[in-house]
């Protein structure tokens, strides 16, 4: 008798869209799986969603919380009954059969804790920071190898890791509000997970266009979690430094606007990485 694949808890986050967010559950329900449920976190304050949702086969349960991308997983994390755990995001997209691929992985090596995928834009193409070779996940070499919306965890891994960190996550309101997931990931990691990076896995989501303000943003996080997980100084010093290779390989190219997003990157993780020293930080 064939094995039972294992069943999914998708955790949504979603306000301010409509059109993304359907495309999205229409992905899911494209999939063709049978064993899936999306734990939505309604955090709109109208019901811009009731038509949205209404009539679907897809399982889906409705929830509600206050702004903060982590705050609203908070709240899902505590209905998740499913095998697996994912966080895609309201405006990705999940190509065909990517859950069946997902689920025979975890169904076929019972000591896999968790995988991670990468983003592809609407052509099939990755940005060039993405690693090309599959990997054991570590606290030093995630970095370029996970993104919230193409990460699956068991359900066990979830219930041992606990909440999300809300001073991280777009809607946290501190300087570092990203990097959510790879301070989950890393402690998972530190619990002893097994997490791997599988580049074959995809999901699709639209590239975004990097600023100033994204660098400063983007590099504050990882200043924080650098202070936050006591990482060792070799690597401190290469997170920091790294910006300052890439702002000289832009200005080389006569780049202006990408030397001035790695200078931001510069300043965001010194700045992430002396501020959440004076800061209160979770676990």
């Amino acid at each position: 008798m064939p094995q039972e694949l294992p069943s999914f808890d998708l955790v949504v986050a979603t306000v301010g869209r409509s059109k993304e967010l359907g495309r999205f559950l229409d992905s899911v329900e494209a999939q063709g799986f049978s064993r899936v449920r999306v734990l939505l976190v309604d955090q709109n304050e109208d019901d811009r969603l009731d038509a949205l949702v209404g009539g679907r086969t897809l399982r889906l349960e409705r929830l509600r919380s206050g702004l903060g991308l982590s705050r609203a997983r908070n709240v899902a994390l505590e209905h998740v009954g499913a095998d697996l755990v994912a966080f895609p995001d309201d405006d990705c997209v999940y190509p065909p059969g990517l859950l069946e691929r997902v689920a025979e992985r975890f169904a076929a090596d019972a000591a896999l804790d968790g995988i991670t995928g990468r983003a592809i834009d609407a052509t099939g193409r990755s940005a060039p920071s993405w690693k090309k070779e599959p990997a054991r996940l570590t606290d030093d070499n995630l970095w370029n190898r996970a993104i919230s919306f193409a990460i699956f965890l068991r359900a066990g891994v979830v219930e041992s890791v606990g909440p999300f960190d809300e001073q991280l996550g777009l809607g946290s309101g501190a300087l570092w509000s990203s990097g959510e997931e790879i301070d989950y990931l890393v402690r998972a990691l530190h619990l002893g997970a097994r997490i791997e990076y599988d580049p074959s896995l995809m999901v699709e989501h639209d590239v975004r266009e990097n600023d100033g303000h994204i660098g400063v943003r983007d590099g504050a996080s990882v200043g924080y979690l650098l202070r936050k997980h006591r990482y060792p100084a070799r690597t401190v010093g290469r997170m920091v430094v790294r910006p300052v290779g890439g702002a000289a390989l832009a200005l080389a190219r006569l780049d202006g606007s990408g030397a001035g997003y790695q200078l931001a990157t510069l300043g965001g993780r010194v700045r992430g990485y002396l501020g959440a020293s004076r800061s209160k930080i979770s676990p």
